[in-house]
């Protein structure tokens, strides 16, 4: 069984049904630590950082663990890398989400625009939302569920406003440092009680990135599927 990367894993649950969860009934005001942070974000272009991905399901008695390297470049382009065990790519571009499995000879493509995007498109702010742009921004799209701070680190749990999106993931929770003002680390809790962990190290921020990345040359041996499309 392959660990696959987060953006991927939110277009696939998309497409299931019959999910619930119900409706955050608070909401807390951004506390003095979190409107600093969202400050600090005005001055992100750029962003990458090596990561670790811990998947943990009620099936499994043990987690699943990823590692790879991830990009971000304002407003919402971003390349998951994921190379060990199972190499595999997720590449945001501008209408749609490419997902890559080099080894497998194929390829899986997701509309972000039209009627094929569906409801999981609200989904898609999730590594966004580990980049808000204000704190106007963060709060139209999610409800603060609540703020800790443990030594150096913050966490915030925040739940999506959208319902389509809160159905499939109910709760996200960001970590970041409070001296630099990084992001750390997000979790993810999806309705049927499993969760994700991406951890960040080796992080830089603004850094030059070459804008290849988000336009991967395809092996032309590699099939495009997109598992979405209506027949």
């Amino acid at each position: 069984m392959r660990v696959v990367p987060l953006a991927w894993l939110l277009g696939v649950l998309a497409v299931a049904v019959g999910l619930s969860t119900a409706k955050p009934d608070t909401s807390e005001s951004p506390s003095s630590t979190l409107v600093q942070w969202l400050a600090a974000q005005t001055n992100l272009q750029t962003w990458s950082a090596d990561v670790t991905q811990v998947r943990s399901l009620k099936t499994l008695a043990q987690p699943l663990t990823a590692r790879g390297q991830v990009w971000f470049a304002a407003p919402n382009r971003f390349r998951w890398e994921l190379r060990e065990p199972s190499p595999t790519i997720a590449v945001r571009q501008l209408e749609q989400l490419l997902v890559i499995y080099p080894k497998l000879k194929r390829a899986e493509r997701f509309p972000l625009q039209g009627p094929q995007a569906g409801p999981w498109k609200e989904t898609m702010a999730l590594l966004e939302a580990g980049f808000p742009r204000s704190q106007a921004q963060l709060q139209s799209r999610f409800n603060i569920l609540s703020q800790t701070s443990t030594g150096q680190l913050f966490q915030v749990a925040l739940a999506p406003k959208a319902a389509s999106a809160r159905r499939l993931m109910p709760r996200i929770t960001l970590e970041f440092s409070t001296n630099q003002f990084t992001l750390h680390a997000t979790e993810l809790q999806f309705a049927d009680g499993s969760t994700m962990r991406n951890e960040f190290s080796n992080t830089h921020l603004n850094p030059p990135i070459d804008t290849a990345l988000f336009a991967p040359q395809l092996d032309p041996e590699i099939k495009i599927v997109e598992p979405m499309k209506k027949p």
